[in-house]
């Protein structure tokens, strides 16, 4: 059986139309630009200590202490944002400490990091940051993630948690 170049292309054709169509929505999903906005909450998770290894005779794991980093970073290049608060929290949802005082601007572009000792031992492996930010223009959202390090000579953990918008108008 010997097939035309007209009915080769054809058969092509329809393959790769198949294939676009089953990669349209991927394609649609990956390039949305997250909406705008004028300020959110942001849970962001943070792990103080993970437990690891075996279980020990008084039926515990081992734990790690980890120190950690929140990272803020407004990503539009034109406006401000203001963090209005930065909480942490502990595994049990009790608040720990507010790390600003006052509401704090961040510069277009601009970061700010907040950190949580390696020793503190009082967050826990359900620990927390509740960031609050605003603006007076509808920005680009910011980045918020937290940068979880362990470090004792030749041995080092790292890993980020990216934080969550659980309230798209900043009042949790």
């Amino acid at each position: 059986m010997t097939t035309s170049p007209d009915g080769v292309y054809r058969r092509c054709r329809m393959i790769v139309g198949g294939a676009l169509l089953l990669l349209l929505p991927w394609y649609a999903a990956a390039s949305e630009m997250p909406p705008l906005s004028t300020g959110q909450a942001v849970y962001v998770p943070v792990y103080s200590s993970v437990l690891y290894g075996n279980i020990n005779s008084d039926g515990k794991p081992s734990e790690m202490l980890l120190s950690a980093m929140l990272s803020v970073r407004n990503t539009d290049p034109k406006h401000a944002i203001t963090l209005t608060s930065v909480k942490y929290y502990d595994t049990e949802g009790r608040m720990l400490r507010e790390h600003i005082a006052a509401p704090a601007q961040l510069p277009p572009m601009g970061t700010r990091d907040f950190f949580v000792e390696y020793r503190e031992r009082s967050g826990g492996t359900g620990a927390n940051f509740m960031v609050t930010w605003k603006s007076e223009h509808r920005v680009n959202q910011p980045i918020m993630e937290t940068l979880q390090v362990y470090h004792a000579g030749a041995q080092s953990q790292s890993f980020i948690s990216r934080g969550q918008v659980i309230d798209p108008h900043g009042t949790p």
